[in-house]
């Protein structure tokens, strides 16, 4: 009988210490397509994430999603303690699914600042999300024109809409929060025009999952640091990254990389590092860079870019 004890207690010690096990609790894949490139480590992730928090701060557009993250985990320790007449969801007042998924859809090939217009056009227009099911196409055009792709994001979000009462008689999609990531996964892939970053970023910021959406912006920077090999594409870097990355990084990491992407489109696949091109500019030898901060924050000259110049992945 005790040594039965003592192995039960031995096993979620073991499963704790798993670097591994940390990064996967957070991802329904099974596993990396590329399980033999060992990078990026918990070590890594963890220096990036401060490097750009030091160069960044963390983004003020995702504060609020960051600080819903942190009162979640929060109100599931203590809503044991609380009584049975206390709703818990008094504490924080969430963006619902639906709207959040809407926002999602309108951000796609746009800037955040169209997105975000495009969506407060469209509740202005249309304050509930019966009015929008009931009005013509053409009128959700005109409200969403500012964020780009009119045509095709008002037939995304009218089928959406549709798909949802027929399926569930109201158009809410709250039980969304109650599935797991392999569910929610399922149950948004089979909507039109909901591809797999959109359900990754409804999984990260609306229903606080610990999940890694890849953008163009993650991909090349993750190609350029060594973290995916050279011949990955963007849904092999989903599941490789989902994997290496830990659980409890994977938000702000996310983010940050977004925003260094974003703040420098130009520098995300180049690491050369400002202090090795200044003194010989278009020298054939690069000196390898130590730091992601080194290698991708730093406005180089205009001409730099005239000339094609080799990568050197960070050490």
């Amino acid at each position: 009988m005790q040594g039965t004890r003592k192995r039960k207690q031995a096993h979620p010690q073991s499963s704790v210490k798993s670097p591994k096990t940390t990064a996967n609790s957070g991802c329904a894949t099974a596993e990396s397509p590329f399980p033999d490139h060992p990078r990026p480590t918990p070590e890594e992730c963890i220096s990036v994430r401060d490097d750009l928090l030091s160069l960044h701060g963390f983004p003020q557009e995702f504060i609020k999603y960051r600080e819903q993250r942190l009162k979640a985990k929060s109100q599931l320790k203590i809503s044991a303690k609380l009584e049975p007449c206390v709703n818990v969801g008094e504490f924080d007042e969430k963006e619902s699914v639906l709207d959040g998924l809407v926002k999602t859809i309108l951000s796609q090939n746009t800037t955040e600042l169209n997105s975000e217009r495009a969506f407060a056009s469209l509740k202005s227009a249309f304050p509930t999300w019966e009015d929008v099911l009931a009005a013509d196409s053409k009128c959700i055009e005109d409200a969403i024109r500012c964020g780009g792709l009119a045509p095709t994001k008002s037939s995304c979000i009218k089928n959406l809409l549709s798909c949802l009462l027929e399926k569930k008689g109201k158009l809410c999609m709250e039980y969304l929060r109650e599935l797991s990531i392999e569910e929610v996964k399922a149950e948004l892939s089979l909507l039109k025009g909901i591809g797999p970053k959109t359900v990754s970023c409804v999984l990260m910021f609306h229903l606080q999952h610990d999940d890694f959406p890849v953008d163009t912006h993650v991909f090349q920077i993750a190609k350029t640091m060594g973290w995916i090999p050279a011949g990955a594409d963007i849904k092999k870097t989903y599941r490789h990254l989902n994997q290496r990355i830990p659980a409890e990084l994977k938000f702000d990491l996310n983010c940050l990389l977004y925003t260094h992407g974003a703040k420098h489109p130009r520098l995300s696949w180049l690491t050369v590092c400002w202090p090795c091109v200044v003194p010989n500019p278009w020298e054939t030898t690069w000196h390898p860079c130590k730091g992601l901060v080194e290698c991708l924050c730093l406005g180089l000259p205009q001409e730099i870019f005239q000339r094609e110049l080799p990568l050197v992945i960070g050490s």
